[in-house]
């Protein structure tokens, strides 16, 4: 089994980096949106155990959760974009790129530019709703039992719309720059 494993290809994999402030700005949000997951699973083991076991159940764990999602997508999205995860067609940008690959550079800097505008505006629109929710006191849960505000969820949707925006922004300027590169180097 040991012999199947190619430590020069790891290696080379492993190879560092260069300094890239963007994708650690991104990466640090997707950690965050990460170590929630995991405190997430503990809160509804912890209500599953109580409820089940100890006729105890956690007051809210359902809000909590149906809100955790959306900011941990959220908190996730830019450094998904950026390592280019996100689901695309690639069959087709691979397709037209091994047949005419100046229409697949273009098809794939205008897939850049409209995801960019699509998270520009996730963020743009989330923008006023959350304002309105911190000035209006909203709140999810049930008043006088559990209450959260909902405006820091608001905020990461407009985080998170600013992330990606700005993900796919830099994988088009990067696309651009590729292009203008000499084919020797």
């Amino acid at each position: 089994m040991a012999d199947d494993i190619d430590v020069a290809a790891l290696e080379r994999e492993a190879a560092r980096q260069p300094f890239d402030p963007v994708r650690m700005l991104l990466d640090a949000l997707a950690a965050i949106g990460t170590v929630w997951t995991f405190g997430l699973m503990l809160l509804i083991c912890a209500d599953v155990i109580g409820r089940s076991f100890l006729s105890m159940p956690i007051t809210g764990v359902s809000e909590i959760a149906a809100h955790s999602i959306v900011g941990i997508v959220f908190l996730q999205i830019g450094a998904t974009i950026y390592s280019r995860r996100m689901t695309r067609a690639d069959f087709l940008i691979d397709g037209v790129l091994h047949r005419t690959p100046a229409v697949g550079r273009a098809v794939e800097a205008l897939f850049l530019l409209i995801g960019a505008a699509v998270m520009a505006f996730v963020a743009w629109a989330a923008w006023p709703g959350m304002w309105t929710s911190l000035a209006s006191r909203e709140f999810f849960g049930v008043q006088g039992l559990f209450t959260v505000p909902t405006w820091p969820f608001r905020g990461l949707i407009i985080l998170g719309g600013v992330a990606g925006a700005l993900a796919y922004i830099m994988l088009f300027v990067a696309e651009i720059g590729a292009r203008r590169k000499p084919a020797g180097g």
